[in-house]
């Protein structure tokens, strides 16, 4: 008897232990920092914070990505800065409410709740990609919580008409994203460079290994209605009420942006130069030799260029 109420109570303890290792949070590889855990409400937000310095450099990731895509500019300005990285909502170790509208607006609302949890004070923000779009929302919606704002190849300055808005939130539904083969997502990847770094293997070993996870479908919705939240979430028009020093960063080589299907005609130049024009106290620097990722293939550039932004006063 004494045997089998044993085993009544170890079942479920060895049960839930393997579903916990077959979440996304347990499948990803551990970061290059040690990964913090933060509560705020009813979601977990996995973050990396290191370094000292008055200063905060608060990094937000793009579309399918996660804090660890800042490590090699974190190595860096660490020694200067305080830097701390978020996994957002859906994406890395951090919870993934399916019910989550995934909009630039709702991950600004993430973000300055973050700054607020942690008392993140003198926060430069710097956001990439999807995480630039967010940035924007925030710094023109709670002003207040950031000094400088950092733009490392924005989503949102590239605008798309609603008939090309409607191909893209048709075609990428979280059914599209969970058939991604390997292939697809090494071929994905590949875009994201101007030549491809030996370290992004990890990340996309990450990308094919969380197929197998209990919480990838929650994922792939996140980044389906990650990318209608863009398209439904625009920033192009409130750009001027960004008040605060701007650096603009793009890599000269960015194939992802401007969208080569959709604007043939237009390049990246021409999508920075919009940047500069519409955010009044702006800088704009493009990065030689890299593509969209470029925090991360020309990270010594990009860490100069912050650090250089940061300290012009």
């Amino acid at each position: 008897m004494k045997q089998i109420i044993l085993m009544l109570i170890i079942l479920p303890l060895v049960t839930y232990a393997q579903t916990c290792d077959k979440i996304m949070k347990n499948i990803v590889s551990k970061y290059e920092y040690e990964t913090r855990f933060v509560n705020l409400d009813t979601i977990e937000i996995a973050y990396i914070k290191e370094g000292k310095g008055e200063k905060t450099l608060l990094f937000v990731h793009g579309l399918s990505s996660n804090a660890d895509a800042w490590s090699k500019n974190i190595k860096t300005l660490k020694e200067n800065f305080t830097c701390v990285a978020l996994d957002l909502p859906g994406y890395g170790k951090s919870s993934k409410p399916k019910n989550a509208s995934y909009t630039p607006s709702y991950f600004a609302k993430t973000i300055t709740a973050f700054i607020d949890e942690l008392k993140l004070k003198n926060v430069i923000l710097i956001g990439h990609s999807m995480g630039g779009q967010a940035a924007i929302k925030l710094a023109i919606n709670s002003p207040e919580k950031i000094d400088k704002l950092i733009l490392v190849a924005p989503a949102g300055i590239e605008t798309f008409s609603e008939a090309h808005g409607i191909i893209m939130k048709t075609m990428f539904t979280p059914e599209f994203v969970a058939s991604t083969n390997n292939e697809q997502i090494k071929n994905n990847y590949a875009l994201n460079f101007y030549k491809q770094p030996n370290e992004v293997d990890k990340m996309i070993e990450d990308r094919i290994a969380i197929k197998e996870a209990i919480d990838f479908e929650a994922h792939c919705i996140a980044i389906s209605k990650s990318i209608a939240g863009m398209l439904n979430d625009p920033v192009v028009d409130d750009l001027a009420k960004i008040s605060h020093k701007t650096l603009v960063l793009y890599g000269k080589n960015d194939r992802l942006i401007p969208n080569r299907y959709f604007h043939p005609d237009l390049d990246v130049a021409k999508v920075g130069e919009k940047a500069k024009e519409l955010i009044k106290n702006s800088q704009l620097n493009f990065v030689e030799e890299s593509g969209h990722f470029l925090q991360f293939e020309q990270s010594e550039k990009v860490n100069f260029l912050i650090k250089e932004f940061i300290e012009k006063d």
